[in-house]
């Protein structure tokens, strides 16, 4: 996957600039451990650090094109992050045109793509990306990021040009970068949702998914490639089905591809049960082996499972049940409380995301999930996202959450996290704020931005609304937790379900037949059926585990203490002091939800983690 980092600037000359170049590269090193690269030209300044996984010896970075301008620098600059899953069909066309390739890697084939097409090539991509092109020619920089966002890129405007990197970190590593939180950014953190293109830190953005930021000396314009669209759907159900299965065929194929050890990320559940014993039909077809298929638990689950509002039943008996029907060579990681609450293991997550964004135990509990996976496997097929296409959340599901006026997440919780969170704060604070306010517009403006259909069925419209939400505000909070906690410790997480050509037809299926037969996720169902036991095909939505310890509670909660009690603490002018010392007083009875995990500790915790660690001022 790899991480990137660079720095446009059209008023110096950024060769005498290279140590803070390398040093912006530098701070990519988790994500590119095998292998690094600058280039530095006048106005430019192009950092990698590489994570090898297709053809290991060639594709080197940032690569350079061969031809060159009349100022001798090349005509193109590529630093590029990602997979592209249809490169062997570019490279014949290409090859056909008249190109002549030095390397069988993808990266290659984009920096072709572009010298060949122009912008126009990133329409014929298929895969998870973010890259930088600089045209040398044309003295213009392009940040480009995939369809879906599953690849992060970040971008900070500057007077004369940009810093951008695959983390804040990248760009925080410049002394031009300032560390700010202001009431936006502090809404942003409490909200529960992903607004696109938003961060925390005043001035720095994200590229939107679907979108490219170009950059030139008149200045910045960002421009959007791709969106989801509309159209009636037209097949019935059976070929739904079919084209369903068809092209869950082809694009677990394409993503087996690597030159390193893959693996599959299997909960037991339909979604990551389907790609696994997908990826175990296409290698018996191939004569391939065994597909490495690893699931998480708990220690302390076992016989003492507590079936919970969301988390009903365990994992374990159903990913015995699939890893045996299916055949893979499979291994279960077991964590246990103390490393998941673990002050090293913490801070290690917040390195990883950069940002005081919290997703409760999963945080730690991914990382040291995968960073047992890396000793074994560089890359892992993921499951992530089929419950956003498919609708497969219970707040689909719920007449309440569907036609809240709201995120349909916060619908159905009875719970919702960010104003309870804001509980916490100092009162004044809160009446700047405007919380409930701010969600409400955020809302109505991602409400505003889904596509119609003329005379379209109320009830499917509004269906349709709430699948867009999880698509654009819900999906990103979990593709960033599982980008973050991956590439912390070297793993290439990649998302099936994230081909824009599944989704889009997914997307304009009616809802009525999304539920044809008055399950959650009938149409994956029915396509994956033939390869599942019939005790995953019977299995309802669960979501990742979550431990059940009252310790690990009890460590946020005395860290929560602290922060109360220490008056240098950074978030402490931030709380309202009473509210928190009389939470803390009530006796911890039963170990928190992950809701309440979040609203109660986990956000001031984080917050007040990443304003020290980050060194960020209050701007508040």
């Amino acid at each position: 996957m790899c991480g990137i980092a660079g720095w446009v600037d059209f008023q110096r000359d950024l060769k005498d600039q290279v140590a803070i170049a390398q040093k912006m590269t530098d701070t990519m090193a988790l994500r590119g451990p095998d292998d690094e690269g600058l280039w530095v030209g006048e106005h430019a300044a192009l950092g990698h650090r590489r994570l090898s996984i297709i053809d290991l010896e060639g594709g080197r970075q940032p690569m350079l094109s061969p031809e060159t301008g009349p100022d001798g620098e090349p005509l193109a600059v590529l630093s590029y992050s990602g997979e592209v899953y249809n490169f062997t069909e570019l490279r014949e066309e290409l090859v056909r045109l008249g190109h002549r390739f030095q390397t069988r890697s993808d990266t290659e084939v984009v920096l072709r793509s572009y010298l060949q097409w122009g912008l126009g090539f990133i329409e014929r991509l298929n895969g998870i990306y973010a890259f930088a092109v600089w045209d040398s020619a044309r003295q213009e920089l392009f940040l480009v990021r995939d369809r879906l966002g599953v690849k992060p890129l970040f971008y900070y405007p500057l007077p004369n040009g940009v810093l951008f990197g695959s983390e804040p970190k990248a760009i925080l590593a410049n002394p031009a970068a300032a560390r700010e939180l202001t009431l936006d950014g502090l809404r942003d953190t409490l909200g529960f949702f992903r607004t696109p293109g938003q961060t925390p830190l005043r001035g720095m953005h994200e590229v939107k998914p679907g979108h490219l930021v170009k950059v030139g000396r008149d200045g910045l314009v960002e421009q959007k490639y791709w969106e989801l669209q509309v159209r009636e759907h037209t097949d019935d159900l059976p070929t739904t089905i079919a084209t369903i299965r068809g092209l869950l065929d082809d694009i677990v194929a394409r993503q087996l591809i690597a030159d390193v050890p893959l693996c599959t990320l299997l909960s037991g559940g339909l979604d990551s049960s389907t790609i696994t014993a997908l990826a175990q039909r296409t290698l018996d077809a191939n004569g391939g082996g065994k597909v490495k298929s690893f699931s998480v638990d708990f220690a302390e689950h076992g016989d003492n499972f507590r079936p919970g509002f969301l988390h009903t039943t365990p994992d374990a008996p159903f990913v015995a049940d699939l890893a045996r029907h299916a055949g893979t060579d499979h291994s279960n990681i077991v964590l246990d409380t103390k490393q998941i609450a673990d002050a090293g293991v913490r801070k290690a997550v917040l390195r990883a995301w950069d940002l005081p964004y919290s997703d409760a135990d999963h945080d730690p509990s991914i990382f040291l999930l995968f960073q047992a996976i890396r000793q074994h496997s560089t890359v892992a097929l993921s499951g992530e996202v089929a419950d956003e296409i498919f609708g497969g959340y219970r707040w689909n599901h719920d007449p309440r959450a569907v036609q809240a006026d709201t995120f349909p997440w916060h619908g159905i919780a009875d719970f919702p996290v960010g104003e309870r969170a804001a509980q916490f704060l100092d009162p004044k604070l809160a009446d700047q704020l405007q919380l409930t306010e701010y969600i409400a517009e955020q809302y109505q403006s991602a409400v505003n931005e889904v596509p119609r259909i003329p005379g379209e069925d109320p009830f499917e419209r509004r269906m349709r609304v709430a699948l867009y939400l999880n698509l654009t505000r819900w999906m990103p909070l979990l593709l960033d937790r599982k980008d973050r906690m991956s590439m912390a410790v070297g793993l290439e997480a990649r998302v099936p379900f994230c081909d824009h050509r599944l989704i889009e037809y997914v997307f304009n299926t009616p809802w009525s037949m999304k539920v044809f037969d008055g399950n959650e996720k009938s149409l994956l169902r029915a396509a994956a059926k033939d390869v599942l036991p019939e005790s995953i095909v019977e299995r309802r939505k669960v979501p990742y585990p979550s431990a059940q310890d009252l310790s690990y509670d009890q460590a946020i909660r005395d860290d929560l203490g602290e922060i109360a009690r220490r008056p240098e603490a950074p978030a402490r002018p931030l709380l309202d002091l009473d509210a928190v010392e009389k939470h803390l007083a009530t006796p911890l009875a039963e170990p928190y939800t992950m809701l309440q995990r979040l609203a109660y500790t986990e956000i001031p915790t984080r917050l007040n983690a990443w304003l020290e660690e980050y060194e960020v001022e209050l701007a508040v």
